[in-house]
């Protein structure tokens, strides 16, 4: 029974995990306005719905804009800071380390009311920037966790190895190192992006008048008639968070091989 104890709670935690999620696409299909059982029928008119809707179009675009934004600009940042981090020794590298994973630890809501303030007190408006500006702000402590990982797996005998062949320090960054340890940065993109897109408090409090996908089905949620729809919309989401997760796992795969290929290579 001990051996079956960790099983058990596996099983048990992922049940209680998910199975909220998948009432999630069951509804969706519901043709009545109701969350409840029993179902009144079949039906895809809440998906068809979905096409009718200009705002919701306004609030996707805004959001994949700053999700993409975010996710690039936070993955550089993330990469210089990971490579600082686990290669240089400097003054103040554990404080500087810790402050800017501070983000991770502090309340969203207590970082966005500091953010308002800051940027309504240097006169800069509210707006997808402001947005942008703040997930960067909350994603660049999640891509240096990860890349951090990444660089100190990577073998440093590759770069001297390419560096003893003739190629400079910045041919070497980008056809040696960045390769390597790219399944790395693909995590971080792909995380990133996600944060981005599903974040709330901050987008709510420096959006102005561009509402992002968060805050338009917040704003949904006070019409009961709309809930359908919104389900719909959550399910399509949900099946393009399945594809992220497909296409992060086949670059991971991919950088193994070319990393497997390259270790043979100079063997």
């Amino acid at each position: 029974m001990l051996k079956r104890g960790p099983l058990v709670y596996a099983v048990a935690y992922m049940v209680f995990l998910y199975l909220p999620v998948l009432f999630l696409p069951l509804f969706s299909f519901n043709d009545g306005v109701a969350v409840a059982f029993p179902l009144k029928g079949f039906t895809f008119r809440w998906y068809e719905a979905l096409w009718q809707v200009e705002v919701l179009h306004d609030a996707v675009w805004n959001s994949l804009k700053v999700a993409c934004a975010t996710a690039v600009l936070s993955t550089i940042l993330g990469i210089f800071g990971a490579r600082a981090v686990t290669r240089y020794n400097f003054p103040g590298k554990r404080p500087m380390t810790g402050f800017i994973m501070l983000p991770l630890v502090l309340p969203e809501i207590i970082v966005a009311i500091a953010l308002l303030i800051v940027l309504v007190q240097s006169g800069i408006g509210l707006s997808l920037i402001s947005v942008t500006l703040g997930h960067i702000l909350l994603c660049v402590p999640f891509s240096m966790a990860i890349l951090i990982s990444s660089f100190e797996g990577f073998d440093r005998s590759l770069e001297e190895a390419s560096l003893d062949l003739g190629e400079s320090a910045l041919g070497t960054l980008f056809r040696v190192t960045l390769p390597v340890v790219l399944p790395g940065i693909v995590s971080s993109l792909l995380i990133t992006f996600t944060i981005s897109l599903d974040e709330f408090i901050v987008a709510f409090f420096l959006s102005g008048t561009d509402p992002t996908l968060p805050i338009y089905i917040w704003g949904q949620l006070r019409f009961p008639q709309r809930i359908p729809g919104i389900l719909a919309l959550g399910t399509l989401l949900l099946l393009g968070s399945f594809i992220l997760l497909w296409i992060g796992e086949t670059f991971r795969r991919a950088g193994q091989r070319r990393l497997a290929k390259s270790e043979g290579d100079l063997l």
